[in-house]
């Protein structure tokens, strides 16, 4: 993009010059004039003084329009967007004063303007989806709190009855407790720079533990497990977040797969990077869901809403962009998903 550095580009400047040099023309042949005419001294006197402060005048209208043109009326729309912003209106637009190729440093400003203006209207929004989202997230596990706690007030329930209240206040005390974790993690990781944490660790097999932890899980619902790691495989990286990668994915591969479905793990790696797939024969993401599927609170399959909040994967894409790490998506409804994360390997000294 062309920029010009100046708002008086060096026509104005010549444009006055040419003027001036016509008004001394015009001058030079006027008192000729009057000479030749005869005019009384007075008069040659006060002819040339009008006509100066004509041209005077006239050449004072002139650089206080362009002045207004050039500096007045854009810093002028430019406080008026600025108060707008101020009292919380994002639609704020303040157009350029010149065409894309005749910008000149304040269209630039503008434009940066109206560049922050929509991304404060961005965080704005984000902000009061987020604060919506955690509200109703919450009413529902404390809703069902209250219900189970004043049927056990009654004191009208069975024995099997008051078992299945408390076990039922117990999963929304656990749910609620988890959001509430995942909200502090996320703010504490969204917040977070770079990672203080980071050391070479072998990843092979915090795989294995990760693996271990849901393999009640897995039996449960008697899915297959297929796992092609290597032996070893270091990565230099915060190992306690790095665990949240593998449980969210995991949880959410296991959680997904169907009865008799199965899992599979594949792990492989070179001198740069570390790959590590999670794969599942479940439901799938619809397309429409892809882009949104990293975002907080977003559940793109509402059947399994009450098993999750819909942060896990927001966590792990806040981590794996910390540990300078990416995460990829392959998916087809219906038929399962692969999740695919790329981790730089540990430097080892030669």
């Amino acid at each position: 993009m062309k920029v010009r550095k100046n708002l008086f580009p060096p026509s104005v400047f010549a444009i006055y010059l040419g003027i001036l040099l016509f008004m001394s023309g015009i001058h030079t042949g006027l008192l000729v004039f009057m000479n030749k005419a005869g005019w009384s001294e007075l008069a040659q006197t006060i002819v040339p003084m009008v006509y100066w402060g004509i041209v005077a005048v006239g050449l004072t209208l002139f650089t206080r329009g362009k002045i207004r043109c050039t500096y007045e009326e854009p810093l002028h729309r430019m406080a008026e967007a600025t108060r707008k912003v101020s009292e919380g209106d994002f639609s704020v637009y303040v157009p350029t004063i010149h065409t894309a190729d005749k910008l000149d440093y304040l269209d630039v400003m503008i434009m940066d303007f109206n560049k922050m203006v929509e991304e404060l209207g961005s965080i704005e929004t984000l902000k009061t989806d987020f604060v919506s989202n955690v509200s109703h997230e919450m009413k529902t596990p404390v809703a069902v709190i209250k219900n189970y706690a004043q049927l056990l007030q009654t004191g009208k329930a069975s024995e099997a009855q008051e078992k299945e209240y408390a076990k039922g206040i117990e999963d929304a005390a656990s749910k609620l407790s988890s959001l509430i974790s995942n909200i502090l993690r996320l703010n504490k990781l969204e917040h977070q720079k770079i990672t203080s944490e980071a050391e070479a660790y072998d990843v092979c097999r915090q795989l294995c533990e990760s693996v271990f932890l849901f393999e009640e899980a897995m039996e449960e619902k008697e899915i297959a497990l297929e796992a092609d790691i290597e032996d070893k495989a270091m990565i230099e990286a915060d190992a306690d977040l790095m665990e949240l990668v593998w449980n969210n994915l995991l949880s959410n591969a296991v959680k997904f797969t169907k009865r008799g479905g199965a899992i599979t793990i594949r792990q492989t790696s070179d001198e740069h990077h570390v790959r590590v797939s999670v794969s599942d024969t479940g439901c799938g993401i619809a397309k429409e869901s892809m882009n949104h599927i990293f975002e907080k609170f977003y559940q793109g399959d509402t059947s399994h809403a009450t098993e999750g909040n819909g942060l896990g994967l927001a966590l792990v894409k806040r981590v794996l962009e910390l540990m300078d790490g990416e995460i990829q998506i392959t998916s087809e409804e219906g038929e399962g998903s692969t999740f695919l994360v790329t981790l730089p390997a540990a430097q080892t000294g030669d």
